[in-house]
C-alpha cells in the first residue's frame, strides 16, 4: 500500500512534467523551450528515482539533462540569437499537430492498457547486477550496445561540428 504523501508527491512530479513539456512545445522564445524541457527531463528523472531505479534517474539527469540540453543550449545560442522567436504555426500545421497528437495519445494508452492487462501474467524481475549492466552496455557482442552508443556520441560530434562551422560563418 502506497502512503499518502508519496502519492501526493507523485502527482506534482507529473503535473510539473505534463506543464513543462506543453510550455517547451508552446512556447515561441527557443531558449525558454530548451529550459522547459530540462524541468521535465529532471521531472522523469524524479519518476525514476520515486520507482527505486536510482541507476536510471543518475543516467537520465547525467546524459539528457546534462548533456543533451546543454548540446541544445550551445546550438541554439550558435545558430540564433536567445532572444529569437520562432514563427507562428499555419493553421493547416496546427491541425496536423492536433490530429498527430490524439493519435500518438491512443497509442500509448492503447499500449498502456494491454501492458497493464499483461501485468498480472508477467514473471517477476530480479534486479541486475551492476556488472551485468555494464556488460551489456558496453559490449560488443549479440545484444549489446556498444556500437549504437558510439553512433550516437559521433552524432553528437557532428552536430557540434555543424554548429560551429554556421556559427564561423556568420
Amino acid at each position: 500500500m502506497e502512503s499518502v504523501g508519496s502519492i501526493i508527491t507523485y502527482v506534482i512530479v507529473v503535473l510539473a512534467m505534463i506543464l513543462f513539456s506543453v510550455l517547451a512545445v508552446t512556447t515561441r522564445k527557443i531558449l525558454r523551450a530548451a529550459t522547459y524541457l530540462l524541468f521535465t527531463l529532471f521531472a522523469a528523472a524524479a519518476i525514476y528515482f520515486m520507482l527505486d531505479y536510482e541507476f536510471l534517474g543518475a543516467v537520465q539527469i547525467a546524459v539528457y539533462a546534462g548533456g543533451i540540453v546543454v548540446l541544445f543550449v550551445f546550438s541554439i545560442l550558435l545558430t540564433s540569437k536567445p532572444g529569437d522567436n520562432s514563427e507562428k504555426l499555419t493553421s493547416k500545421s496546427r491541425a496536423l499537430g492536433l490530429v498527430a497528437s490524439v493519435a500518438m495519445l491512443g497509442v500509448a494508452g492503447w499500449a498502456l492498457v494491454a501492458r497493464c492487462a499483461n501485468y498480472a501474467v508477467c514473471p517477476a524481475m530480479e534486479a541486475p547486477l551492476m556488472s551485468d549492466l555494464g556488460t551489456t552496455l558496453m559490449g560488443t557482442g549479440d545484444g549489446q550496445y556498444l556500437l549504437p552508443f558510439e553512433a550516437v556520441s559521433v552524432l553528437l560530434l557532428a552536430c557540434i561540428i555543424g554548429g560551429v562551422v554556421i556559427a564561423r560563418r556568420r
